[in-house]
């Protein structure tokens, strides 16, 4: 019997395309059709994505003192109530009550 050995390190089914030090946002569930992808705070999302939002990844960098965690709020600005709060590494599909919610996103230190 022949054993070869090979390593193949597989994404999960339905692992969000996100880079590195990102939060993305996609415009469908499941990470489907258009994203948005920033690294940074972002007080006025573009018409494309704003309220259209319904999937969510943050690949932010986490380490002592850096603001890892994204909060999407309902206005731009960061005004109105936060829709969903996403701490580092997570990746949401869908959730209903933040879907088509979100006009505006800062990085923080928590939710």
């Amino acid at each position: 019997m022949l054993v070869t050995g090979s390593l193949a390190v597989a994404a999960p089914a339905g692992a969000a395309d996100c880079p590195s030090g990102e939060f993305c946002a996609w415009e469908h569930s499941d990470y489907k059709g258009q994203r948005a992808n920033w690294s940074g705070d972002d007080g006025w999302w573009e018409s494309y994505i704003a309220d259209e939002d319904s999937s969510w990844a943050n690949h932010g960098i986490s380490g002592p003192g850096i603001k890892d965690h994204v909060k999407v709020y309902s206005r731009a600005h960061q005004g109105g109530h936060m829709t969903i709060c996403l701490t580092p590494g997570q990746e949401v599909n869908y959730n209903g009550a933040a879907n088509d919610n979100g006009d505006s996103h800062t990085w923080a230190m928590s939710c």
